[in-house]
């Protein structure tokens, strides 16, 4: 009987390797990627099936439009399929939605990273639709995996990045339901904070 390894992916609370790379399409040109190259800062792991498909622009349109809004929040975002780097250079390249990517498009085509992160599928040789939102320490702080079929959204992506940096700066504080800067915050145990 062959010996068989169990793998175990990230899940929330893990730090993800430093030293796991990838290639990446950003600005035109192919360039490699690492997670240690994320540190310091907020980053945004989305992971969608494959290029040339039908939700998968429309998400990635939405990101590309409201890049600015992350970018005040100093977030970094990195988009990831199983898709060569030449792929989504040809992607870009033909279809108006996707031209609008400023951010590097990541290219996984062993499936090393969506097996890390738990959403590969094996048999299809695509990921489901993974958002991972991780900390300047490199700890994945939430996580959102998604059917193939249901779009995700950028603007409660932004909302539960917000939510993260809030909780992070301000120990303590835990944000309710829906939270927006500027709502109450509350404290375990204790009543409403009021208004930050």
């Amino acid at each position: 009987m062959d010996d068989i390894t169990f793998f175990e992916p990230l899940y929330v609370g893990d730090t993800v390797p430093e030293d796991l790379d990838f290639d990446v399409f950003h600005k035109g040109e192919q360039s490699k990627l690492s997670f240690k190259d994320l540190r310091g800062s907020w980053s945004v792991l989305f992971f969608y099936p494959a290029d040339f498909t039908f939700v998968c622009p429309t998400e990635l349109e939405e990101l590309a439009n409201m890049k600015s809004d992350f970018d005040k929040e100093g977030v970094k975002i990195v988009s990831m399929s199983r898709d060569t780097v030449f792929v989504h250079k040809a992607w870009h390249d033909q279809s108006p939605a996707i031209g609008k990517i400023e951010f590097p498009m990541g290219s996984d085509p062993t499936g090393e990273v969506s097996e890390t992160f738990g959403v590969n599928i094996f048999d299809k040789g695509i990921t489901l639709r993974g958002t991972f939102i991780i900390d300047p320490e490199g700890v994945i702080k939430s996580m959102e995996v998604n059917d193939d079929a249901i779009g995700r959204s950028a603007k409660e992506l932004l909302r539960k990045i917000r939510a993260a940096k809030f909780v992070s700066e301000n120990g303590g504080n835990v944000c309710p339901a829906s939270w927006e800067p500027g709502d109450d915050t509350l404290k375990p145990g204790m009543d409403l904070v009021g208004k930050i």
